[in-house]
């Protein structure tokens, strides 16, 4: 009986511990809701608008233009849901194919403006289907 005593207190000191432990650390939701965001405080990488490749110069001289795209999905709304770029109202941003050679499809390249559509605030090329960003500098 006294091993029995012995052993509810422990687990009882136990759970105690425990329970205090897990009250007192922050929660993971408050850890991810305090962490910046990576583009908020880090510098965005860059590239001058003369190192994108062909296609993709000829895609910013239209969205500067106007048009016209090859495809109905440019100039639609870019959703950000990725969080890569730095935080808009939905709407700010927007999305247009950088053709590329051989590919039957769309492709993975993109530059997104934010901004006016003829008078983008900043513009944004992904070569890889919005892992990363580079923000395109004249």
């Amino acid at each position: 009986m006294l091993k029995a005593a012995a052993a509810k207190a422990y687990q009882s000191g136990l759970a105690l511990i425990v329970g205090a432990a897990f009250v007192l650390s922050p929660s993971l939701a408050d850890a991810r809701r305090s962490a910046p965001e990576s583009t908020e405080t880090a510098a965005m990488a860059s590239v001058a608008l003369s190192e994108l490749p062909r296609e993709g110069r000829s895609t910013y001289a239209l969205i500067l233009s106007g048009g016209p795209f090859a495809h109905d999905k440019d100039g639609t709304v870019f959703g950000n849901r990725e969080r890569i770029l730095p935080r808009q109202s939905r709407g700010y941003y927007r999305e247009y194919t950088v053709r590329t050679p051989g590919s039957r499809d769309r492709g993975a390249r993109r530059i997104v403006c934010g901004g006016e559509a003829q008078r983008p605030d900043a513009c944004y090329y992904t070569s890889d289907h919005y892992s990363s960003f580079r923000k395109i500098i004249e």
